[in-house]
């Protein structure tokens, strides 16, 4: 029997119980149904934020849909599956040290880290590169590539553009690997040796290739590598 919402008693209404007990004391599916709003003719909010958890499998799953996933999940449209990845998105944000990367100064790897941990892709490698100024400020990030890199594609016209139209002096390469594993591969080194030879060449120097993976890193300048 699908009982609506608001023919619950008060205090069983996800809400009230937020007001009340306290935003904490809210399961998962509470909680979801409280972003969705409103359920659909078939199923009260909380109905359907049970079968969307139950559809994802777990609710850690749901940091990493997609729109085209949520729109084919019963119940959900447009508005429902925009409502919930902006609030995903926040969430993300909020778990940010920093809203932008540019104008931080580079001190550690871990700096770089925190902030692209959750911004890239966990179903694909994303290839992002940072422009430094000589106080080691940053100055800009470009993603070149999306998509499993195969690293002949790595040229170094499109790292080294960038630099030169910011009068950069040196830049770190930061990528992920969807795997969680952090370990470089022949690829990962080869691609660096290459970039650091020729940054050497061009007076831009590389100083650091961030690998991320799951809740964890590898850095090539912490390992002695650069």
């Amino acid at each position: 029997m699908n009982i609506r919402i608001k023919e619950l008693p008060i205090n069983e209404r996800p809400r009230e119980r937020l007001i009340n007990e306290g935003v904490s004391s809210l399961s998962n599916e509470e909680l979801l149904s409280i972003v969705l709003k409103t359920g659909t003719k078939d199923m009260s909010a909380k109905v359907l934020a049970g079968y969307i958890l139950k559809e994802v499998g777990n609710v850690q799953n749901l940091k990493d849909i997609t729109y085209y996933k949520l729109i084919n999940i019963k119940g959900i449209g447009a508005a429902k599956a925009c409502l919930i990845l902006a609030f995903i998105e926040l969430s993300k944000r909020m778990n940010i040290k920093f809203d932008k990367i540019v104008d931080v100064r580079f001190k550690t790897p871990l700096i770089v880290y925190e902030y692209y941990k959750n911004k890239v892709s966990k179903f694909q490698e994303n290839f992002y590169c940072l422009y430094l100024d000589s106080g080691k400020k940053i100055l800009s990030d470009k993603l070149l590539f999306i998509g499993t890199v195969n690293y002949s594609m790595v040229h170094p016209r499109d790292v080294f553009k960038e630099a030169y139209l910011l009068n950069a002096t040196a830049f770190i390469c930061v990528h992920n690997h969807p795997t969680g594993d952090v370990k470089p591969s022949k690829e990962d080194i080869e691609v660096t040796k290459r970039l650091e030879q020729i940054g050497n060449l061009m007076g831009i120097k590389l100083l650091d290739h961030i690998i991320i993976g799951e809740n964890k890193y590898y850095s090539f300048l912490e390992n002695g590598n650069l």
